[in-house]
C-alpha cells in the first residue's frame, strides 16, 4: 500500500483543502478550518481526555515528554478508539501528502495548560537539513474554544521558510546542529519566550483545526483565564523520518484487532505484533520538557 491508496480507502479526498486554503498554507504556513469535528465527535474525545489525565495525572505525555504547568498525554490511540477518527481528519491527510509525499502518523498528543501557566518558547516541531526538507504537518485539533484568554497557540506566519529554532530533542532525529548563516543568525530572537512582533494568536471554535507547517515558529500562551483549552495535536510525518512516537513498540491487541488496512498503513503499524497488555500503566520517571526554562542552546 502506498498513501494515494490508504487516502482513497479511507475517503480523503486529495480536494480536501480549497484552492484559497493551500495557498495560504503554503505562503503563510497554517490555515485554519471550522467545523472539522462535530460537537459529538468533541464531547466524545473530551469525556476521554478527562478520563485518561485522572489515571495519568502529573506522568500524563510521559511517552514523549511531560511538561510543568500544562496536563499532556501521548499514545491515544492505543488508549482510546474514541481518537481513531483522527485518522480520517482529511484537512490534514490532504495537506500532509501534498507536501510531505509518502506519510505516517508522528505522534498524537494532548495538552491543555493550567491557570496562569502554559507559556512556550517560539519554536519549530522539526528541523531540516536544508532549505525546503519539510518533515512534519502538526495539526491543532480544538476541543474546547481556543480564545486569546486561555493560552492559545501564537505563530509567525511566513515563518515555516526561515530557519527551525528551538527544536525539542526528541525531534531532532539524525541532525545534530541546525546550520545557520549569519543571516539567519541575526534574525533568530534573542528570546523566544518574549513576544514577536509579527506573532498571531490562533484561535477558533470547538471542532476547528488549525493545520501548519512543522517547521513554523509557534508556542503556547499563559491561560490568563483558567478556562479549559484541551487540544490535540495530530502530527503527521514524511514516511522516512523517525516517528516521534514509535506505534509500533506499543502497539496493543485492541488498536492490532480494530485498525483496518488503511490505518495500519498511516499508523505505519503493518505486519507489527502487539506487545503491550496495559498502555495505562505509569513509569517511575518521565522526561521533561521545561519549556518555561528553555533557551537557544548550542544545536543552533
Amino acid at each position: 500500500m502506498n498513501t494515494t491508496q490508504a487516502l482513497q480507502q479511507l475517503g480523503v479526498s486529495t480536494d480536501a483543502l480549497t484552492p484559497e486554503q493551500l495557498r495560504h498554507f503554503d505562503e503563510q504556513g497554517y490555515v485554519i478550518i471550522p467545523d472539522v469535528f462535530s460537537a459529538e465527535e468533541v464531547t466524545d474525545m473530551c469525556a476521554e481526555i478527562d478520563r485518561l489525565q485522572k489515571i495519568e495525572g502529573q506522568y500524563g505525555g510521559h511517552e514523549v515528554h511531560i511538561e510543568p504547568g500544562a496536563l499532556r498525554l501521548s499514545n491515544l490511540f492505543n488508549k482510546s478508539p474514541a481518537f481513531d477518527r483522527c485518522l480520517r481528519c482529511a484537512p490534514t491527510l490532504a495537506a500532509a501528502h501534498r507536501l510531505l509525499g509518502e506519510i505516517r502518523v508522528y505522534s498524537l498528543n494532548a495538552r491543555n495548560p493550567a491557570k496562569g501557566q502554559g507559556q512556550q518558547p517560539l519554536h519549530s516541531d522539526a528541523p531540516r537539513a536544508y532549505p525546503e526538507d519539510w518533515r512534519v504537518v502538526n495539526t491543532m485539533v480544538m476541543l474546547d474554544d481556543m480564545t486569546e484568554h486561555n493560552g492559545p497557540t501564537r505563530l509567525v506566519p511566513g515563518s515555516h521558510k526561515l530557519v527551525p529554532i528551538n527544536v525539542p530533542d526528541v525531534n531532532m532525529a539524525e541532525i545534530d546542529r541546525v546550520q545557520l548563516t549569519p543571516e539567519e543568525e541575526a534574525i533568530v530572537p534573542k528570546d523566544p519566550l518574549a513576544r514577536h512582533p509579527r506573532e498571531i494568536l490562533v484561535t477558533g471554535k470547538a471542532g476547528s483545526i488549525a493545520v501548519i507547517n512543522g517547521r513554523i515558529w509557534h508556542g503556547g500562551t499563559r491561560n490568563e483565564s483558567g478556562a479549559s483549552r484541551r487540544v490535540l495535536h495530530l502530527a503527521i510525518g514524511r514516511r522516512d523520518i523517525p516517528q516521534q512516537f514509535n506505534e509500533r513498540e506499543h502497539l496493543t491487541q485492541a488498536l492490532h484487532d480494530r485498525a483496518g488496512p488503511a490505518e495500519r498503513f498511516l499508523l505505519d503499524i503493518e505486519g507489527a505484533t502487539p506487545t503491550v497488555d496495559d498502555p495505562l500503566a505509569i513509569p517511575d520517571d518521565a522526561r521533561v520538557w521545561k519549556a518555561a526554562e528553555a533557551v537557544v542552546v548550542d544545536r543552533y
